[in-house]
């Protein structure tokens, strides 16, 4: 009787684990609009060996269920390929999480790569390998780590840390190789060594804590008491050109502005005039780069 409760037991656990949805649903699109000739047919294999490697994998301990899903996007531009089957292209990416109380999605960042480069012949199988750097899965465990930290850090204070650690990890990892890419380079601050460096830079700090109260304690109250809200999001804005004014590179803020700008203008357009002028007193200052997303605010 024992035995036989045992195996129920198990049974039960196993089919509970399995009905555990993994943290990312992301949809993949690999345009090869500018490779040349008919050796690289195959490519097209490459969308689903990416959705399958990146939404098959359990990349937190966190359980999540199937609603809760993080949505992201991957857009992949093949730009060049070599007889190696070495492919040069950029990436774009987003991820999206629900607002509270509603049906709507939230984008929480948008990242872009304009230098990746990695090898692919046809029928590579995709493997996580936290030891062995390379520069196509690598290249996928560092976003969707940055990915699961900005998601984190919208839910709770910082609390996306340990993701932006372990990608900070994955950059020391490509540091002991000749990948291209991964290293600090003079003439361009905007890659993948400098996002992470800032990312887990106290000086940043106040950035992600303004990202939070923007997320947690304005867009998720926003359907209980809108007024309220605009007052933590004001307050929110206020926090990030408070530290804007003492930061020595714009990079993730200008981050911030280019996933947040229109929806930031949406927030305040139905506010009371009072607080538009204040709003975009505050944006023309904070966010030049969008003004023109802002101009509602000054009626």
């Amino acid at each position: 009787m024992h035995r036989i409760n045992f195996t129920l037991f198990i049974l039960l656990l196993f089919f509970f684990s399995e009905a555990q949805a993994q943290e990312l649903n992301c949809t993949v699109t690999v345009n090869d609009a500018q490779l040349e000739g008919n050796s690289y047919t195959y490519i097209s294999e490459l969308k689903p060996r990416v959705e399958e490697y990146i939404n098959d994998h359990r990349w937190t301990e966190v359980e999540f269920e199937e609603e809760e899903r993080i949505e992201c996007q991957i857009q992949i531009i093949l730009e060049s390929a070599n007889s190696n089957y070495d492919f040069g292209s950029r990436i774009i990416m987003s991820a999206r999480r629900p607002i509270y109380g509603t049906t709507t999605l939230t984008t929480s960042i948008i990242l872009s790569d304009d230098n990746w480069q990695f090898n692919y012949p046809q029928g590579r199988t995709l493997i996580h390998d936290e030891l062995q750097f390379d520069n196509l899965t690598g290249t996928l465990d560092f976003y969707m780590n940055v990915l699961l930290g900005y998601d984190f850090d919208s839910f709770s204070e910082l609390g996306g840390e340990a993701y932006f650690q372990k990608a900070q990890q994955i950059v020391d990892l490509a540091q002991t190789t000749s990948a291209i890419g991964w290293t600090r380079a003079a003439n361009n601050r905007r890659n993948k060594f400098n996002l992470i460096a800032d990312l887990l830079n106290p000086s940043y700090r106040p950035l992600r804590v303004a990202y939070y109260q923007y997320h947690r304690l304005g867009l998720d109250a926003f359907t209980a008491d809108a007024i309220a809200a605009r007052t933590v999001v004001l307050q929110a804005l206020t926090d990030i050109r408070d530290s804007k004014r003492r930061a020595t590179s714009n990079y993730l803020y200008d981050l911030f502005f280019d996933t947040k700008s229109r929806e930031i203008s949406g927030i305040f357009n139905e506010a009371t005039p009072q607080i538009r002028r204040q709003a975009y007193n505050l944006l023309v200052e904070t966010d030049p780069g969008h003004l023109s997303d802002y101009n509602n605010l000054q009626n």
